[in-house]
């Protein structure tokens, strides 16, 4: 491919993954354009963290979305039991410091308007739902439900758990189930248990609850409970059902759920998916969840599919990559599969352990952490919250060259 156009990339996929990745592919000087299937671009409300890591990439392009100012830095990390007893102060704040780089907690909502902002005046079509794609040595030649069509160079898919491009790559899969539904809520709250940029974590027995500080007076709270496969993906339960759940547990967490609007209280199942191996083939490749579904446990699923878009761009940057886009596009596979196939696997262990419902589960869980010595414990944290380094074709992106991401 040698010609002076500039590439053009199709992003199936408007979400954290999809718009992050339209930012940084523009930032090296690739036109994209993003379709979405859904009809207007609206979050749900729930919240997430951008971790260090996240941020740190996005600076290697230069890229800065402002989202201290949008959300709430994270200035401590506590783990409690259900009644809120310490069972550990993680050093967390410690390692951010360490690495450069802030951990930012905030709305699904404020990321993407943030994201939105800086991909400016890329497309973005709405109502488009991709139904299949074929190649050919000009490119690829995606297709939608309404009939239309869309041509690139290469394609993206960002499309999600339910990813569309990664039916068309390897065919019907089944997902893990995790064992638990997860309720979230975003509500206005302050308590005199939680301190300004807190993030605390409450443990019972088969159950766990997040409290977290997003900024301008809001509190992003999560909590989960063990129960079957057939009845966490349908949940039908009411708020009611979420109080009596958590009763007997820390004040704090009891009066944030009761300051919680029904209507605002979401039920989500929690699944992953087996590691895949092959993310794509000739000018066709996945991002984030699309690519490398993964429990929430570690808060680490944004970050991910952020990391992925920014090596991506990196990947597409050199004049090597328009000789052989299949090529380049397999070479950021390469780069991207150790450390997202350890943090899966990372974040499916923690969330087994973190969900501990016997006396002696539990005691393993509160002892590895309560005993677990101040110097591996941050070893741990630094490894995930470190960009790694990632030589590319021309370059090496900056990082940590030993960081994989094992919490």
């Amino acid at each position: 491919m040698t010609t002076d156009r500039p590439l053009k990339a199709i992003v199936i996929g408007a979400g954290i993954g999809g718009l992050t990745c339209a930012v940084a592919l523009r930032r090296v000087g690739i036109d994209v354009e993003v379709y979405e299937r859904a009809t207007e671009l609206r979050a749900a409300g729930s919240g997430l963290s951008v971790m260090s890591n996240a941020i740190s990439a996005l600076a290697t392009l230069g890229i800065d979305l402002g989202l201290e100012d949008r959300g709430r830095v994270v200035e401590s990390f506590t783990v409690t039991d259900h009644g809120g007893r310490l069972i550990r102060d993680l050093p967390f704040k410690e390692i951010c410091e360490k690495v450069g780089a802030p951990s930012v907690c905030l709305s699904r909502s404020d990321l993407q308007k943030a994201l939105l902002e800086a991909a400016g005046d890329c497309p973005v079509h709405l109502g488009a739902t991709a139904t299949g794609f074929e190649t050919d040595d000009r490119g690829v030649v995606v297709r939608f439900g309404d009939g239309s069509s869309a041509r690139g160079d290469l394609l993206v898919g960002a499309d999600g758990f339910h990813s569309a491009v990664r039916g068309r790559l390897v065919g019907p899969e089944t997902s893990q189930d995790s064992g638990y539904v997860c309720w979230l809520g975003i509500v206005p709250f302050r308590h005199p248990a939680l301190a300004p940029g807190a993030v605390r974590h409450y443990w019972g027995s088969g159950q766990r609850f997040g409290l977290i500080d997003i900024g301008h007076g809001r509190y992003y709270w999560w909590g989960t409970r063990n129960m079957p496969e057939d009845r966490s993906r349908a949940w039908d339960g009411t708020k009611e059902d979420v109080v009596r759940a958590f009763e007997g547990w820390a004040d704090e967490v009891r009066s944030v759920i009761g300051a919680t609007p029904p209507g605002d209280i979401l039920a989500t199942p929690s699944h992953d998916r087996p590691f895949l191996e092959r993310w794509g083939e000739g000018p066709v490749t996945l991002l984030g969840d699309a690519a490398h579904p993964m429990l929430t446990t570690l808060g680490q699923g944004s970050a991910m599919a952020i990391e992925d878009a920014v090596v991506l761009a990196h990947t597409l940057a050199g004049p090597q990559a328009r000789e052989d886009l299949p090529l380049a596009l397999r070479t950021y596979e390469d780069i991207r599969r150790e450390r997202t196939r350890a943090m899966v696997a990372a974040s499916r262990a923690m969330s087994d352990l973190e969900q501990a419902d016997t006396p002696e589960h539990r005691r393993v869980r509160d002892d590895y952490f309560r005993l677990t010595p101040h110097e591996e414990l941050a070893r741990r944290n630094e490894e995930a919250l470190t960009f790694p380094a990632v030589a590319v074709p021309g370059s090496l992106v900056p990082g940590n060259p030993g960081g994989h991401g094992l919490p």
